[in-house]
């Protein structure tokens, strides 16, 4: 077996090492980027959700500025947005380059996007539902986590996938440009050097973490629909 993966793939069995390193940094930039997406996105979403013209909170204002910038950082392909935010990244993180140096605008490339996963997930919840709410004198806040957020648990996880397997995409498109992971991995040892079965390894590792993600996101929304 190991005779025909050193001839099938010789390249990539003598960088082991560096594509388990590069792994390990593609999750690092997933995950850490993942806690600062999943806050503000909730928020904002939620945001969304109760300022909009017959919302819970309706503040016209509050959400016609919200739903501009979300639009405006949507709206900036991802590669441009990395290269505009580098001295944001050196100030926040102390350098623009490898994980730390991603983080930033992962976040801010991925925030918007899971913004309006979770306001199309919370559109979903039964109107019915929030009126009882109220009727049965539960506060504003009540009605947001109990309803809102409860009551849209399948959505909001479905949302979570996309954006997951969304982001994956983001830290290998960040790695081409010196932020680290598979990305980088792909396209300073696979690429540059002509090692195509390295290109290959790379892309077989991100689509088995694609369907992990897509795997465990389908349980917990399955688990979660009553």
């Amino acid at each position: 077996m190991l005779d025909f993966l050193n001839s099938f793939m010789p390249n990539v069995m003598k960088k082991l090492p560096d594509l388990r390193e590069s792994t390990i940094e593609t999750i690092q930039m997933t995950f850490i980027s993942w806690i600062f997406i999943f806050v503000f996105g909730m928020i904002f979403g939620v945001l969304l959700t109760v300022t909009k013209k017959g919302g819970l909170l309706q503040n016209t204002a509050v959400y016609q500025v919200l739903d501009k910038v979300i639009n405006l950082f949507r709206a900036i392909p991802f590669i441009i947005l990395l290269i505009c935010l580098i001295p944001l990244s050196r100030a926040i993180v102390g350098t623009s380059i490898g994980v730390a140096g991603a983080i930033v605008p992962l976040v801010f490339g991925t925030v918007p996007f899971f913004s309006r996963q979770v306001e199309t997930a919370l559109a979903e919840v039964d109107g019915g539902l929030v009126e009882a709410a109220e009727a049965m004198g539960c506060s504003r806040i009540g009605i947001i986590f109990r309803v809102y957020l409860k009551e849209s648990i399948p959505a909001l996880a479905r949302g979570v996938t996309i954006t997951l397997i969304n982001l994956i995409g983001l830290t290998a498109m960040a790695g081409a440009v010196g932020a680290g992971g598979l990305g980088n991995f792909a396209y300073v040892q696979g690429s540059q050097r002509n090692m195509n079965d390295i290109i290959y390894s790379t892309v077989v590792v991100l689509v088995v973490i694609v369907t992990l993600i897509q795997i465990i996101g389908n349980l917990v929304s399955k688990k979660s629909t009553h």
